[in-house]
């Protein structure tokens, strides 16, 4: 990809500038009703919030195609958002609902869509990163003209799932996105007392995989650092690692105390908050007005609320049929 183009991603029009706080605005809003359900136990089970992350979800899928594959941990709901994911399927499946896009059966940590080509949400730290691997892998053999991403955190790189996958990746040359989202705290643990070396980008060059590391808290940053990763493995056929430094402006999950940081640091990276960074930009720009924020606000609201009301209505699995798809035969 030419240089000149890529530069052009960091220059966007009206039309681009409101798919974007759109986008994000819509995943900032969802999870907050979804914490407000967790709290009224409408959702159970465990439930992790991207909030202060949206930057990297939107950013990196406005560069993917509809043929390439994703795979994600459990902060996925921004990504399944971002993938165009039905809002009513996801809170459905976290309200345990058969019209969930997991039929229920997953929950917030496990979403899935075949027709999105989004495959999962996973719960072990790490554990889908072989799994992208063999999809990429899948992708060469068969000739296929698309790329995996895999987001992950940065705790997982301190797995050995991480190092195993980036070895086999650039062995084979698959056509892997490794997109790292660096919020610095792999649960409670901060990068610093995890990671001997806490840029962690630089682990891709002991693999001979072209890294990069970009600002996760700007969308357009994010979007154009995106493109040049993914232009890069579709002319080689290699894979690119990419970390997105962000930050979670909430606790790891909703039963973490949060005890390992102080609130001060957390407000300090509210000021760098995604959504008012490109808000604030469009309106200097003169790309979009007030109004046009209100109107985004306006259709975000029914939005989630329509999704919220698509879960109440949903139905729960009967006791009979508890025991289907535990078998490969059964559907």
């Amino acid at each position: 990809m030419e240089d000149k183009e890529i530069q052009n991603e960091s220059i966007i029009d009206r039309k681009i500038g409101l798919e974007l706080l759109h986008k994000m605005i819509l995943i900032r809003r969802f999870e907050e009703k979804s914490a407000e359900m967790y709290t009224k136990e409408k959702i159970r089970g465990f439930l992790h919030l991207c909030i202060g992350e949206e930057a990297v979800a939107v950013g990196v899928m406005e560069s993917l195609t509809e043929a390439d594959n994703i795979m994600s941990t459990y902060r996925e709901h921004g990504h399944a958002l971002a993938r165009g994911v039905d809002p009513g399927s996801i809170m459905a499946e976290m309200y345990g609902k058969q019209e969930g896009c997991s039929k229920g059966r997953g929950g917030s940590m496990h979403l899935f869509d075949t027709k999105k080509r989004f495959y999962g949400g996973n719960a072990i730290v790490g554990g889908h990163l072989p799994m992208a691997v063999g999809m990429a892998l899948a992708s060469k053999k068969q000739r296929q003209d698309h790329i995996t991403c895999c987001f992950f955190g940065e705790g997982a790189i301190a797995e050995g799932e991480f190092h195993e996958s980036m070895n086999l990746a650039a062995l084979w040359k698959v056509p892997l996105l490794f997109l790292c989202e660096n919020n610095l705290y792999g649960m409670g643990t901060a990068l610093r007392y995890s990671h001997s070396v806490q840029e962690v980008e630089k682990k891709g060059a002991a693999y001979g995989v072209e890294s990069a590391a970009v600002n996760g808290m700007d969308v357009l940053e994010v979007k154009k650092a995106a493109k040049k990763a993914i232009g890069y493995i579709r002319k080689t056929g290699k894979p690119y690692f990419l970390v997105c430094n962000t930050y979670r402006f909430r606790a790891h999950s909703m039963f973490d105390a949060e005890l390992y940081r102080e609130k001060s640091e957390v407000e300090a990276w509210k000021e760098r908050d995604p959504i008012p960074t490109l808000r604030t930009k469009l309106l200097k720009d003169g790309l979009i007005t007030k109004d046009d924020i209100d109107t985004i606000e306006k259709k975000v609201k029914a939005e989630v609320q329509d999704a919220v009301d698509f879960a109440e209505k949903g139905t729960f699995e009967s006791v009979q049929d508890l025991t289907k798809f535990i078998y490969s035969n059964q559907r």
